[in-house]
């Protein structure tokens, strides 16, 4: 039986803003709680421990049991009312790996309801390894072909189960692409294997890359081969006290000539390194498959000056990746309020030149960092540092830091398959195109186009309009009953099918000189409800409703929470969400079984 892979995470108590209330796919009917206000001293506390009090309370719907420990990662200040927390959860000491669970209370902090990963009760047979912690390490190291760390005691909760297993991180895979880390789950009863996953989410996938080389591609695309003028400035601090925040020029591949925010450290010493953005950097891998991004080498200037716009310069694609980057922090934070890619405001960081001859490029989970390669030489002749690329990475980034949606399982050659892990990739999509919205760059006019700016022969690599245009990955329009085992990149689709259609609705249309033809199932008319509104629903939905285990169904149920605490139950938006849904035969009818 395949199962999900769930990466190790850092626990952090957040508060955020959004907007109002209730419960997500799990929802249970409310219940009487204790009329208690949060105040605005200690609330985060405060709603803590009244959302733990209540998932143990109302144990038959959240599915906590005893000998359950339930750890705060996330927690959600609505200013409408609702209060929201994400868990995960320990058993008997032991991180139970697929037992995330969001609680939702209102502004008296009285439980609503809870959306939940593991729908039943997480208890395994026994707490007594038949293998030792060297046993399942060395078995983990077979697996994936690299240097195995210590073996942790976990609860394999995930696909139904109850297993008591190991978690071993590996790291120099060589079934990993790029050699990186891989995470590797073996039962600690019967030695199998349960999970060998990369702890980086690719851009490209190994199937999509054969299909390439089959094909003969040569992907070379245009750069804008223009050394940048000169500094905009050097700031208006005070002479020769440093550090100082200032502002630069870069001459990019992809964006032209773009300001970016340095630090200067002495007269005439810059760090690609943003101040503003809480300390926002990206640095060298030398060819290096780093995963710490200390190792990296800072990337300076005498002149505050970056790049040439050509690959003849080694800071040519690092002044795209900030870009990128920086831009994608802006996104976040000045739609949604988020500080930060874990709303945590600490900033992002960037690797260029990792590894040699790297035909890809990376969130790792490992490293908290964007990692791009340069290409290989010969299919791929440049940085994979487009801006959509980066923003469809750090957008695995935020999922990472709240749903942490899963594949279901993984192949030999590393092919990610399932509807969670395609959800994950059709949020990447989504938003990387709206940071392409956001940027609203000329060199880079924003669309509903995924990889445009990387020189395919069919002009992109993904399209959210018409999903299946896309003959590469083989990306469907429409989900059934078999888009359980499809590929990731190929299921996202579905819900980014979805996602066009709220927005923009169906049939013809031309936006920002791109022509658009969205498809329907049983050729239904949606009419959208611009991108702006969509855009809020899916955020919410992914921040609030999800976990590792949403699939396209409870992302239905998900969305439609969602914009019921935005616009109303009986709002234009909230049909239209339904109505969206339906029209990718997304429905409660079709509802999978097992789902119900």
């Amino acid at each position: 039986m395949h199962r999900p892979h769930i990466r190790s995470v850092a626990v952090a108590v957040v508060a955020t803003t959004a907007v109002t209330c209730l419960a997500g796919q799990a929802l249970a009917a409310p219940a009487a709680g204790p009329n208690r206000t949060a105040s605005s001293a200690g609330s985060t506390a405060l709603v803590v421990a009244a959302a733990r009090a209540a998932a143990f309370a109302h144990a038959s719907a959240t599915g906590v049991t005893q000998g359950d420990e339930l750890r705060p990662e996330d927690v959600m200040l609505d200013p409408e009312g609702a209060r929201h927390v994400r868990f995960v959860r320990t058993h008997q000491g032991m991180p139970v790996l697929g037992g995330d669970l969001v609680v939702h209370l209102s502004r008296s902090l009285a439980y609503t309801g809870v959306t939940r990963s593991a729908d039943h009760t997480v208890k395994p047979a026994t707490t007594a390894p038949k293998l030792t912690a060297a046993q399942a390490a060395a078995k983990a190291a077979a697996a994936a072909q690299g240097t195995a760390g210590a073996a942790q005691l976990v609860v394999d909760a995930r696909d139904g189960g109850s297993a008591l297993a190991y978690q071993v991180r590996v790291d120099g895979a060589a079934t990993s692409e790029s050699t990186g880390s891989r995470t590797v789950v073996v039962d600690a009863v019967t030695g199998e294997v349960r999970s060998n996953t990369p702890d980086s989410d690719e851009f490209l996938s190994p199937h999509l890359l054969s299909v390439l080389h089959g094909d003969g591609q040569v992907i070379d695309p245009a750069t804008y081969n223009k050394p940048p003028a000169g500094s905009f400035g050097s700031g208006t601090a005070v002479a020769n006290t440093f550090p100082k925040t200032v502002t630069g020029t870069g001459s990019s591949l992809f964006v032209g000539s773009v300001p970016l925010t340095t630090t200067q450290t002495a007269r005439t010493t810059y760090v690609l390194k943003d101040p503003t953005r809480y300390g926002t950097e990206t640095r060298d891998a030398q060819g290096a498959e780093l995963e710490n991004f200390a190792g990296g080498k800072k990337i300076t200037s005498s002149g505050n000056a970056w790049g040439n716009g050509a690959t003849s310069s080694r800071v040519s694609a690092a002044v795209d990746a900030q870009y990128g980057v920086t831009k994608t922090l802006d996104f976040y934070g000045k739609t949604f309020g988020r500080k930060g890619i874990e709303d945590n405001s600490k900033g992002a960081q960037a690797m260029v030149h990792f590894g040699n001859k790297i035909a890809n490029a990376f969130w790792d989970s490992t490293c908290g960092c964007m990692l791009y390669g340069d290409g290989d030489g010969q299919q791929f002749k440049k940085p994979l540092v487009a801006l959509d690329v980066t923003g469809h990475e750090l957008t695995h980034g935020v999922v990472d830091a709240t749903a942490k949606l899963e594949p279901t399982f993984v192949d030999a050659w590393g092919n990610q398959y399932g509807e969670p892990g395609s959800l994950n990739e059709s949020l990447a999509d989504i938003f990387g195109s709206n940071v392409e919205f956001f940027a609203n760059n000329a060199k880079n006019p924003p669309n509903y186009l995924i990889g445009e700016k990387l020189g395919l022969a069919q002009k992109f690599l993904r399209r959210l309009d018409h999903p299946s245009l896309d003959k590469l990955e083989g990306t469907i329009d429409y989900w059934s009953a078999s888009t359980y085992s499809t590929e990731v990149h190929a299921g996202s689709g579905v819900s980014s099918h979805a996602y066009y259609l709220l927005a923009e609705g169906s049939g013809k249309k031309t936006i920002g000189g791109v022509a658009y033809d969205s498809p329907t199932y049983h050729n239904v008319t949606v009419k959208g409800i611009g991108r702006t509104k969509a855009t809020a629903v899916f955020y919410r939905a992914l921040t609030r409703y999800m976990v590792s285990s949403t699939d396209f169904h409870d992302a239905r149920v998900a969305t439609l929470q969602a914009a019921k605490d935005l616009y109303g139950a009986g709002s234009t938006e909230y049909k239209t969400v339904d109505q969206a849904w339906g029209a990718v035969n997304v429905t409660a009818a079709n509802t999978p079984a097992a789902r119900n």
